[in-house]
């Protein structure tokens, strides 16, 4: 390792101390020192931290001048924030800056490690700090970690000026923290890097090491593509290929036999799944079944299971395609079938194929909006009871009482339709089902205005 004096600019600059309250420190860091030999010093994903919030890479939309970061900072108001993002993307860094930027002490806890006798003590420090004119800024990392008890423990250091809480999180906080924490901090949304920001941190990269890796333009693409929009992982992967010995520069394929490609980022368990089940869910309703293919191909290579897969594509079929397309629920379920009697991989050929059905047959909610309504309005007249000349009479007492007086039975009437009304007494004729004119539903709005006017020429006794 490079030599370096206790506490020197270059150990606070690149994160093997303690962040300095020194602000002649922190505003003018050192030029970027070259690593060590090889295995040695810090990764260079701690060398290329940003010093300043104007060298974040991709999160304008929160730190330019009229965005909410830059605005709170600018009226010297700097409220508890939680970041909301996936990995790699700056949370960490920016937490760190905006203690630099508002002249607080930082504090970083976890909350994978952190339990309820170390958050006593940050905020104990914090106190006493506070008695002596200076604010804290704790960070804490995986906030949505912390059960509710834990979470409830910041709120009333929060509300007296204690702390200003920066918490940080891959998860989506509307299930995950408790409202009373969300009430009292602003939930600021950070994105993946996109192709550009990840070039651009590839030519600091470039600039920090001395010399420009050995790839060709068409590799240099496929390393961004390979860190999927995390920062750190970009930073990762340029490691690797700095160290690689070679002749002549690598193309994409050279490049993809020397590194592992990093796997797509998705938790079956957490928010991406319900995202990409939605963006699945939505491509098939919308008939799109190329995006839908996409979705499900990305869920699988994030490893879900082919099963939960299967079924919800037969929730699909009943859902938003219904009676327009009366195999369409058919076909889910005998892919369903086939996938469990041929498992993996090729039973998942037969879900694809479905997929693509699902997306190509005609679509209709109708039956779903028709039985909701009718659940709703059996909700409001659970009470009423069915009319009596549909009631069995099997006892004396009951016939006497009016039980199926006047019944008239369907198959003895001219068409097989009696016309006879269903409905409880005093409610009237309610109407749910409402089929619309495409698939085989055509067929179906043929029949209901069929019997619609037969029941109307029996009332009037045409």
């Amino acid at each position: 390792m490079v030599p370096q004096a206790a506490g020197s600019d270059f150990q606070y600059r690149f994160g093997t101390l303690d962040w300095p309250h020194d602000r002649s420190l922190r505003r003018h860091p050192p030029s970027p020192c070259p690593p060590g030999p090889r295995g040695r010093g810090p990764p260079l994903a701690d060398r290329l931290r940003p010093a300043l919030l104007d060298e974040v890479i991709g999160q304008d939309h929160i730190l330019s001048a009229d965005a909410p970061l830059g605005r709170m900072l600018a009226a010297d108001k700097l409220s508890s924030l939680i970041l909301w993002g996936p990995p790699g993307v700056g949370k960490t860094t920016i937490a760190r800056l905006l203690a630099d930027a508002s002249d607080r002490h930082f504090v970083q806890i976890s909350a994978i490690f952190s339990g309820v006798p170390e958050l006593r003590k940050v905020f104990d420090a914090a106190k006493t700090r506070q008695r002596t004119g200076q604010g804290t800024l704790l960070f804490v990392d995986e906030i949505h970690r912390f059960n509710k008890a834990q979470q409830d423990g910041f709120l009333p250091h929060m509300e007296d000026g204690t702390i200003v809480l920066v918490g940080a999180t891959t998860e989506n906080p509307s299930f995950e923290l408790n409202r009373a924490l969300l009430s009292r901090a602003q939930v600021l949304v950070l994105h993946r890097l996109d192709a550009g920001a990840l070039a651009e941190l590839l030519d600091r990269a470039e600039a920090a090491t001395g010399r420009p890796l050995p790839l060709t333009e068409d590799a240099r693409a496929a390393l961004v593509a390979m860190a999927d929009g995390d920062g750190r992982a970009m930073l990762n992967l340029v490691e690797q290929v700095a160290s690689i010995d070679v002749s002549t520069p690598l193309d994409a394929k050279g490049l993809a036999g020397r590194l592992q490609r990093r796997a797509a980022q998705y938790d079956k368990n957490g928010d991406e799944h319900y995202n990409l089940i939605s963006a699945l869910h939505k491509s098939i309703r919308g008939s799109d079944p190329d995006a839908a293919l996409y979705w499900f191909g990305r869920m699988l290579e994030g490893g879900e299971d082919p099963r939960y897969l299967a079924r919800r594509l037969v929730r699909m079929a009943v859902e938003d395609i219904g009676l327009a397309d009366p195999q369409a629920q058919s076909h889910a379920l005998h892919a369903w079938e086939i996938y469990e009697r041929i498992g993996s991989p090729e039973g998942e050929l037969a879900l694809a194929q479905s997929v693509i059905y699902l997306a190509l047959a005609p679509k209709s909610n109708a039956g779903y909006v028709g039985y909701k309504q009718a659940r709703a309005a059996a909700k409001q007249t659970g009470s009423a009871p069915p009319p009596h000349h549909i009631l069995n009479a099997p006892t004396t007492l009951m016939k006497e009482q009016g039980y199926g007086a006047g019944y008239a039975y369907d198959h003895d009437a001219e068409d097989g339709f009696s016309g006879q009304d269903y409905f409880p007494e005093g409610t009237g004729r309610l109407s749910f089902y409402d089929p619309p004119d495409r698939g085989f539903e055509r067929e179906m709005r043929k029949r209901l205005d069929w019997f619609d006017k037969l029941r109307e020429k029996r009332r009037s006794g045409a």
